[in-house]
């Protein structure tokens, strides 16, 4: 395993942290502190050849601009708050609007635009960097200091691990999640619409037009969000308006067992998702227009990539029927999402 620090650029008078992981067998991971993101991922295909299947920036200052929230950190609550509001012990938290009339993400600074402290390590047969990031009381309108620890592991397994870790002094709600876009053609193919994808999940969380879940829960069966069998993501994309961005209720009961799986043909690259989380956002990258230029001066259009997003449902605040999003002081949130890769 190496596990080097590749470099340190600049953001307003601190330092953002650049490190690169890489275990024998030639699998590499880059990731930064601004964000505790990630940056690149080198896999081989199956002649061994070495690209990188996550979208991104060259430099800093691309994630410094307008960008979907490639390769980050989301908190304290991944995906959709409707009206960006929830009640705690009698009392309305307003969080900011900045999707439509909802809240997004952690609203407009989240985790994914603030500078973590890092610390890198090394064990047997892996290599890792722990990011941690003190969340003040009342930041972006969320309750309560939260101390949050995001660790990526990679292993001689060839799996990446993220970790997540974190405690309370208040009453409040998160959901933490990594926001990487993926294509496993290494960017020869301009779409994800020909990778086949399987999702082990019986039933998913319909939204309505802004995307926020109406709080049934209803089965696959018999619709387009049925990948419990592989299917091409393109094959029935047309009939879900406008592309896959939705929550699936995992079978696996939280606990750590195989979530989801991709597979790319003319690299033969393969992607298993392992989590303990109870729910995973599927999305087929409807929202990237072209507009943003990303490594080496490519622009990332419409299903360039996809995510994989592992949570806690959108909007749990607000449904009280899905799974608590609360943390208690005194208690720990952890969650752990393996991504574990191959070849065929």
């Amino acid at each position: 395993m190496k596990l080097r620090e590749k470099k340190t650029e600049d953001y307003q008078g601190q330092p953002v942290r650049f490190f690169e992981l890489e275990n024998d067998h030639g699998l590499k991971a880059r990731v930064m502190s601004y964000g505790a993101t990630l940056v690149s991922l080198y896999l081989p295909d199956r002649q061994g050849r070495l690209e990188d299947v996550v979208l991104g920036f060259d430099s800093l200052a691309g994630y410094l601009g307008p960008n979907p929230y490639m390769g980050a950190t989301i908190g304290r609550y991944a995906n959709r708050i409707a009206r960006g509001r929830f009640v705690l012990e009698g009392r309305e938290y307003q969080l900011a609007i900045n999707d439509g009339p909802n809240h997004l993400h952690g609203g407009l600074k989240g985790f994914d635009k603030v500078i973590w402290s890092a610390k890198p390590f090394s064990q047997s047969l892996a290599a890792g960097v722990r990011f941690s990031y003190l969340s003040p009381d009342g930041e972006e309108g969320y309750p309560g200091n939260l101390s949050c620890q995001v660790t990526y592991l990679l292993t001689d397994h060839n799996q990446l691990e993220i970790s997540y870790r974190a405690t309370t002094d208040r009453l409040t709600h998160l959901n933490l999640t990594n926001h990487s876009y993926f294509n496993l053609s290494g960017g020869s193919k301009d779409n994800i619409l020909d990778h086949e994808l399987q999702i082990i999940a019986s039933a998913y969380t319909p939204v309505d037009a802004n995307l926020i879940p109406t709080g049934e829960i209803k089965t696959v069966a018999g619709t387009p969000f049925d990948f419990r069998q592989t299917v091409r993501i393109g094959e029935r994309i047309s009939q879900v308006r406008g592309g896959y961005d939705h929550n699936y209720v995992l079978d696996n009961g939280r606990q750590m067992t195989l979530a989801a799986r991709v597979f790319e043909e003319s690299s033969g690259r393969i992607l298993e998702l392992l989590t303990t989380e109870p729910g995973l956002q599927f999305y087929s990258g409807n929202f990237l227009d072209g507009k943003t230029k990303g490594k080496g001066g490519r622009t990332y259009g419409p299903r360039s990539a996809f995510c994989l997003e592992t949570q806690h449902f959108p909007d749990s605040p607000n449904q009280s029927h899905f799974p608590s999003t609360l943390l208690q002081p005194g208690e720990i949130y952890q969650s752990q999402t393996i991504f574990r890769f191959l070849t065929d």
